[in-house]
């Protein structure tokens, strides 16, 4: 059956008496902080100690001292961690060192590791 009245739209708002609201209530969230990961640059025979250091330098943002530090000690010990970053950016920073390594024509390798 057809009503001639017309339908009154409900208000958004709720009765100002608080009956029939609905409250929903909010979960505290857990957001974790991301994980960090580690990029590590190995030693080779072939590699100069001096491209190294430029590396270190130019993508990693170490000042002559620490690169040459962070270079002996992949000479001398096989590996270093050449900085800590999120995931993305250790991704990428290893990315730029192989293709660097490539272009100079030199056998560098550069990994990143879970911190």
């Amino acid at each position: 059956m057809a009503s001639n009245t017309p339908e009154i739209p409900k208000s958004p708002n709720p009765p100002a008496d608080g009956q029939g609201a609905v409250v929903e209530e909010r979960q505290q969230q857990r957001v974790e902080p991301p994980r960090a990961y580690q990029v590590v640059m190995l030693n080779d025979d072939y590699t100069p100690m001096e491209f190294v250091v430029m590396v270190l330098q130019e993508h990693f943002h170490h000042g002559i001292d620490a690169a040459t530090l962070i270079m002996l000690k992949i000479h001398h010990e096989g590996r270093a961690v050449c900085g800590v970053y999120t995931r993305d950016v250790a991704a990428t920073k290893v990315e730029l060192v192989l293709a660097a390594a490539r272009r100079a024509a030199h056998p560098l390798q550069c990994i990143m590791e879970v911190a």
